[in-house]
């Protein structure tokens, strides 16, 4: 009994002890992706929720699923074109992408409730679907990022383009950058 006592303790010690380590990394990581998303002037922002905080079940798989309303603000001089990814960095089988998103008109100062935007094409995205696929995590709370870029060009690529292709794409390119993380479980 005494044994099993000990290793129990040392278990708990152990796991606390990674805890310690491993918890701040985490935290940093977030921190540092945060920061390099929002360095200029350019902001996303959404009247549905708030910077890392739960998207309203409406907008993933036990609701409507449907996107919820952005906000875009403070485009950079010389923007010529938008781009949108969102993404759950930490899917169980890596990044997984809900909604690609690119030659939004820099006029654009808003992506309503349930809509796309006039003159924008909506890539593919993980689902196999040029549209929004809400969140639907297996278990957990996820961190959906809405990344937003301001770009001096418009893309040249297919509708059915993927984020990979849009990343290659607009690499050179990319005049500012945003993000919103919204969190969601089941």
């Amino acid at each position: 009994m005494k044994k099993l006592i000990l290793k129990f303790i040392i278990l708990l010690i152990i796991i606390i002890v990674g805890l310690v380590f491993i918890l701040p990394a985490i935290i940093s990581e977030e921190e540092n992706i945060i920061n390099q998303f929002n360095l200029k002037s350019m902001k996303i922002t959404s009247s549905a929720f708030a910077n890392n905080n739960p998207l309203p079940l409406q907008y993933g798989c036990q609701g409507q699923n449907i996107n919820p309303p952005l906000l875009i603000s403070g485009m950079p001089p010389g923007a010529v074109s938008l781009a949108l990814i969102v993404d759950d960095p930490a899917a169980p089988g890596g990044d997984f992408v809900h909604w690609v998103m690119f030659n939004i008109p820099p006029t654009t100062s808003e992506i309503k409730e349930n809509s796309t935007v006039s003159g924008a094409i909506t890539g593919t995205n993980d689902f196999n679907q040029q549209s929004w696929n809400g969140p639907c995590p297996p278990f957990g709370t996820h961190h959906y990022q809405f990344k937003i870029y301001a770009l001096d060009k418009i893309l040249d690529l297919v509708s059915t383009a993927r984020k990979s292709d849009l990343l290659q794409a607009m690499n050179g390119h990319i005049l500012d950058q945003a993000l919103l993380i919204g969190t969601y479980q089941r």
